[in-house]
């Protein structure tokens, strides 16, 4: 896979979160939640406008270039809320998190700020420099889709469901529209071709006929996502007040944050559930059989949604703003912290495997009979 060059532009426009936050942070008339939430949408307006004034040519090619270059705005701004909340700068971006969103003062929104501030951000960068250099980006993009999907999935319906439910502001309505994004983003992304390969029909039957002991990583990448499924359900019926001894144990002594009111970590289990799990059993499915020409291009999305789900999960789990009682004790840090770095692990591992060598999920055209073409005499 090609990695596109960075967006020296995008980078640099980026930059005018640090000097706008800080100016709009010194006016006090930012004390009211709907000042907040009309100044926000004045100001992504206002940097369409400028992007498309300055970038029409990237924009008529690809509109995503647009999405991309006011997202990495949005991403420095985020990753100034989580280092501000937690200590590292002062007098940015106080108005919003105590009248816009206070939910991002959690521990789960600080550590969503800090994946969307650094991973999406350099994707962003990514994409936007593809764009500019008419390369491809898809494989960056589905990776995108998957994290900022599963971000949304657990960060919206945890502010309502979860302890911060009756602090809602108006600038959470602003962030129901970033749900339209995906939808939009993950139909252009996926329309977009693959890129060609060099394997020929006979390389792709060839690849297909090795047995999966002759296919050593893959046999291993189904070890693997057998106890993965597994620890995915058991962590589901923790959640869902399971009464048995195992369940007790575990959620007192390993993850007690799954016990947390703020309902994230409930959420992302329950997530987990009902699409992680179908998506191990498809995978090994999909491992055995060959042809199946989807997973490539899920298994990317998966990986990103599963990497950008553990660790705003692992870190939640561990920060100070997490209540004592909620945060993972120290004689189980080794088995929490290895448990759940192989769970993020391995989907990317999947991943590479079906970038690495596609042949095997790829479809064969079928063979022609002997004597078909031949003219008949």
């Amino acid at each position: 896979m090609d990695i596109p060059p960075l967006a020296g532009k995008t980078a640099a426009m980026s930059l005018g979160a640090l000097p706008v936050s800080y100016a709009l942070n010194q006016v006090s008339a930012f004390t009211q939640p709907l000042c907040v939430v009309l100044v926000s949408a004045l100001i992504l307006g206002l940097l369409f406008m400028a992007i498309f004034s300055l970038s029409h040519g990237e924009i008529t090619y690809d509109p995503l270039y647009a999405v991309f270059v006011i997202f990495s705005f949005t991403s420095l701004v985020d990753l100034i809320i989580a280092l501000q909340e937690d200590g590292f700068m002062m007098g940015f971006m106080d108005f919003y998190t105590k009248e816009g969103e206070p939910y991002l003062r959690t521990a789960h929104g600080i550590f969503i700020c800090y994946w969307d501030g650094t991973v999406h951000y350099l994707l962003y960068l990514a994409m936007a420099g593809a764009i500019r250099k008419r390369k491809r980006y898809r494989n960056l993009g589905l990776y995108w889709l998957g994290s900022f999907a599963m971000s949304l999935l657990v960060f919206l319906p945890g502010n309502i469901l979860g302890k911060y439910s009756s602090e809602i502001r108006p600038a959470f309505f602003l962030a129901i529209l970033y749900m339209l994004v995906p939808c939009w983003a993950g139909v252009r992304i996926f329309s977009q071709p693959c890129a060609p390969t060099s394997y020929t029909p006979d390389m792709v039957q060839e690849a297909q006929k090795k047995g999966l002991l002759q296919r050593p990583a893959d046999l291993a990448l189904i070890i693997y996502l057998i106890p993965a499924a597994l620890f995915t359900l058991f962590r589901g019926l923790v959640v869902l007040d399971c009464p048995t001894d195992a369940c007790f144990i575990y959620i007192y002594q390993y993850e007690p944050y799954l016990r947390d009111p703020v309902a994230y970590p409930k959420l992302q289990m329950l997530i987990y559930l009902f699409y992680a799990l179908p998506f191990y059993c498809l995978g090994a499915y999909a491992l055995i059989f060959p042809g199946c020409s989807w997973l490539p291009d899920w298994a990317l999305v998966f990986a990103g949604a599963i990497g950008q789900a553990q660790f705003s999960h692992m870190g939640a789990s561990m920060h100070l703003r997490t209540p004592f009682t909620y945060r993972v004790p120290e004689d189980a840090w080794a088995t929490f912290f290895l448990s759940n770095l192989l769970f993020a692990l391995g989907p990317h591992l999947l991943a590479f495997r079906c970038l690495w060598r596609p042949a095997f999920f790829m479809h064969t055209p079928p063979l022609e009979p002997q004597g078909q073409g031949k003219k008949q005499q």
